[in-house]
């Protein structure tokens, strides 16, 4: 090659290194290389064509062959008769073809061709390092021949580039993916969400936000595993991506997810979106036998209406999502003022609490359990108090919001059985004929799986027997989702020695189908029940059939609320013999309850043994 040949080669090299060096798309960079190819050897033209996972073959750059000809060759499989690019791309080797009408590697395309005035052709793959054909790099001729040793040398300098070029850009993209894809669902990740919300609000086209949290997932990992945990996370996403109407699914990590459901401009509009996805996810999931019946919980807002800029927008969709799972679970909320007021005040509450915690003043308090005939005191139930900065003793009423917390709820049920089971030490140690106390748990203190754990090593530090110990379970329990997780747990204290009261029975819808599946021995009558005995016949046959089927189930049964001594009354002539309420005490301090023992609790425990 003549000094002036290699240096042109040398000034095509740098060209297409360099707009590989600056990222620039692999179209632009193929460009680049065909026109100085061509302008090397003026009597080729150059094409290059990208072979995909199936082995069809896609124009990529060939800036000076026929729109007509780039047409007819996209999409076309490589074959052992498939032209020369095809050919190469299916044989892995280079392939000449001096005269067009005489080879039979061409014979299905001559009418092509010629048309194109392709005479000739010699086509060479581009291969990764696992031998994979990427693309194919091709002179066409106007007449039958081939290639001289020019052209030979600018041809090797050519697939050398463009291995390099294609490598490069699959790097690029891969890091792309990752920095803008979901490894686990190939789902738009939040940074990649983050942008499209933009995008659509500087739009300003209507749209919606729709947050998705898939119901159960956890009970899903920790009962089954992570890898069918992941396997139900692939499986929503992917019926998330496929739902009907113009939406975009991007998973934000966890078991959340977000979908901008674009065109929406009014609240029957995204409430339609929603109910689309809810039924794009239904439908069972088998994965390794195993069978999970997928259900999400939904919380949306509408752009403009519910937010203006994307942290209003996501802040308002969070907490509609958050208001559906606290009272709509596998159901859509749609966001409203009052909801932010109402989170607001929950997360002052939370951090009133957390610092009560920090500093000590969540107390237990006690209410007597009495027996009906004599009014001696059978039993007592703990319930949490905060002491205000002011002396003030607040009830769990007024902070019940932060209890929705779980982090909030356990760190109260550890302060309270820390402080139960010294008081029980000591009412113990003063001789006091005691007989059970009933410690209130929620759903938060099931989730870490480590219940049975800090209840033992409560009560068994202070030298506090078990079967002291009543564990009382509220029936919203099976309400979060906890279903298997929660009996397990009781099961495995009941073995201890400990019992299970079933609080505020009747309220809940399912409350006979619980006594069926859950491990009880208590049932707790709720006060709503308790309120309007003696007042109509409805009330006395729903609690005189609790009563009935708690003998026949040879469980005890506490009427909760008692306030009054006609309710009593109507109490004891259904059978009742424990009562709880304010007619026999408030719940009071440690100081008062051991008082109220000393006076009053039953000499001969004979009730709830």
């Amino acid at each position: 090659m003549a000094p002036g040949e290699s240096a042109q080669l040398l000034r095509l090299q740098t060209e297409v290194l360099e707009a590989v060096a600056r990222g620039q798309p692999l179209a632009l960079v193929a460009d680049i290389l065909c026109r100085r190819a061509e302008a090397l050897a003026p009597d080729v033209r150059c094409s290059i064509l990208a072979v995909d996972a199936q082995q069809l073959l896609h124009p990529v750059a060939g800036p000076s062959m026929p729109a007509f000809f780039s047409a007819a060759v996209d999409g076309l499989p490589a074959g052992p008769n498939a032209g020369s690019c095809g050919t190469a791309a299916f044989r892995k080797e280079p392939v000449l073809v001096t005269d067009v009408e005489t080879d039979p590697l061409w014979i299905d395309f001559r009418p092509l061709a010629a048309e194109a005035n392709v005479r000739a052709c010699w086509s060479s793959p581009i291969k990764n390092e696992a031998g994979e054909v990427l693309a194919t790099f091709a002179f066409y001729y106007a007449t039958p021949r081939g290639p001289d040793e020019i052209e030979r040398r600018i041809v090797d300098v050519c697939v050398d580039l463009l291995a390099l070029a294609i490598e490069h850009d699959r790097v690029r993209e891969h890091n792309h993916r990752l920095a803008y894809y979901d490894v686990l669902t190939g789902l738009p990740n939040r940074g990649h969400f983050n942008q499209l919300l933009d995008f659509r609000i500087r739009a300003a086209a209507p749209f919606g936000l729709l947050l998705v949290d898939i119901d159960q997932l956890k009970l899903v990992n920790d009962t089954v595993g992570h890898a069918h945990g992941d396997a139900l996370l692939r499986a929503v996403a992917e019926r998330l991506a496929a739902a009907s109407g113009e939406m975009v699914a991007c998973r934000l990590g966890g078991d959340e997810f977000a979908v901008l459901a674009l065109g929406c401009d009014s609240e029957a509009a995204l409430d339609a979106a929603a109910s689309e996805l809810h039924e794009a996810v239904s439908g069972l999931i088998v994965t390794d036998g195993h069978t999970t019946d997928p259900h999400i919980t939904i919380g949306g807002a509408l752009f403009g209406a519910d937010g203006a800029d994307a942290a209003t927008l996501i802040q308002n969709a969070d907490f509609a999502l958050y208001q559906a799972k606290d009272v709509r679970r596998g159901g859509y909320v749609h966001f409203s003022p009052t909801m932010r007021t109402v989170m607001l005040e929950r997360a002052n509450m939370v951090r009133r609490v957390d610092a009560a915690l920090t500093e000590g003043r969540i107390l237990a308090h006690y209410q007597p359990i009495v027996l009906l005939e004599t009014s001696e005191i059978v039993g007592l139930e703990a319930l949490a108090r905060m002491e205000m900065p002011d002396g003030r003793i607040a009830t769990a009423g007024e902070f019940h919001p932060a209890l929705q917390d779980p982090r909030i709820a356990y760190g109260i049920t550890g302060r309270m059985l820390a402080q139960v089971a010294r008081d029980v030490r000591h009412w113990l140690d003063l001789g006091i004929p005691f007989q059970h106390v009933g410690i209130n748990v929620s759903t938060g203190d099931f989730q870490r799986g480590d219940l049975e754990a800090r209840i033992v090593e409560a009560f068994e530090h202070a030298g506090v027997p078990m079967q002291h110990i009543i564990l009382e379970v509220n029936e919203s329990v099976f309400m979060s989702g906890y279903d298997d997780l929660v009996p397990r747990a009781v099961e495995a204290l009941r073995k201890r020695g400990l019992l299970v009261a079933l609080d505020d029975f009747g309220t809940g819808f399912a409350s006979l189908t619980h006594l069926l599946s859950f491990p009880v021995d208590v049932i707790k009558i709720d006060k709503t029940f308790v309120d309007r005995l003696g007042q109509d016949r409805p009330s006395d046959v729903l609690v005189g059939a609790m009563f009935d089927i708690a003998r026949q189930l040879k469980m005890r049964v506490v009427a909760e609320g008692v306030e009054t001594a006609e309710q009593v009354a109507a109490l004891k002539a259904l059978g009742g013999r424990l009562g709880q309420g304010y007619l026999f005490s408030r719940p009071c301090s440690v100081t008062e309850t051991t008082r109220l023992l000393q006076l009053f609790a039953q000499p001969t425990p004979d009730v709830l043994d």
